[in-house]
């Protein structure tokens, strides 16, 4: 038999819009237990009696299929629908509930219980900021074109499969910065120096590097068994990148182990780089 740490525990994300507010609160939540297995199951949209019914009855489902109770992290504004589910045989853990009752005593007044304001698009100048922001990020990954490095917020460099598009575009969705990325590339390593495209944007390059063995891993996944992702290849590639932003003092960090949150965040922090919305 299983201990309760081996056997995956059922979540439940339950929210009456998108369900991301409640997965970001709860998996970090749950980031804390090492030994525990969870089996994830998010429920949006849970916006009438009807549809908050049919979530009891899931969770409920998976109560008698685990022999024990799922955990359920909600984030429900009215009133009506929490109490449904909050009657499910569950532990049910309520942000809306944790926080705002004493945010309202605070601050002296009633909250609006309006759902959905954490991801709405009411803010429409931020929208768009967002929206713009990952169209830049897109149009300048990897190189393609340089031309409009001049409205770019910052330029990662680095080798191939260093993380440079995954972070330009979580920096432009949830920050709306605009970041374009530029693979240095053979000849870049041979040379030893920053290429001329981006010698003009020397205040705004900041550097990507990672563990040599991790990114043979990665690039053999992509092209087994080539050079690409030789040992020596990646060996050399790295040692020289980092040797380039060395000397042209460009700041750089290494991605082998932080999440795709803690780079951009590292990035923002580092470079003094303000969100745009």
């Amino acid at each position: 038999m299983p201990t309760p740490l081996e056997k995956p525990r059922t979540v439940f994300f339950v929210s009456d819009r998108t369900g991301i507010t409640a997965e970001a609160l709860g998996r970090s939540l749950m980031s804390q237990f090492d030994g525990a297995a969870f089996r994830q199951v998010t429920l949006p949209f849970i916006a009438d009696i009807d549809k908050a019914n049919d979530a009891v009855a899931r969770i409920n489902a998976a109560a008698a299929s685990d022999g024990v109770q799922p955990l359920v992290f909600s984030t429900i504004v009215d009133d009506t629908l929490r109490g449904i589910i909050q009657r499910s045989h569950a532990l049910y853990l309520d942000f809306f509930a944790t926080f705002i009752g004493p945010l309202e005593s605070e601050l002296g007044m009633k909250s609006s219980h309006a759902a959905g304001r954490a991801h709405a698009s009411a803010d429409n100048a931020a929208y768009i900021q967002r929206i713009e922001a990952v169209n830049f990020a897109l149009a300048n990954d990897d190189g393609v074109s340089t031309r409009f490095y001049s409205k770019a917020d910052v330029i990662l460099a680095g080798v191939s499969r260093s993380g440079k598009t995954p972070t330009c575009l979580y920096l432009a969705l949830q920050y709306g910065v605009f970041a374009a990325n530029y693979p240095l590339t053979e000849d870049d390593l041979t040379r030893g120096r920053l290429p001329e495209a981006l010698l003009p944007y020397c205040r705004k390059l900041f550097g990507l590097t990672i563990d040599p063995q991790r990114l043979q891993q990665i690039r053999h996944h992509r092209r087994p068994d080539s050079n690409y992702s030789s040992s020596d290849q990646v060996r050399y590639e790295v040692r020289k990148a980092e040797d380039i932003f060395r000397a042209a003092g460009v700041p750089c960090m290494n991605t082998t182990l932080p999440s795709i949150e803690e780079i951009a965040t590292t990035i923002l922090h580092q470079t003094g780089i303000k969100r745009r919305f």
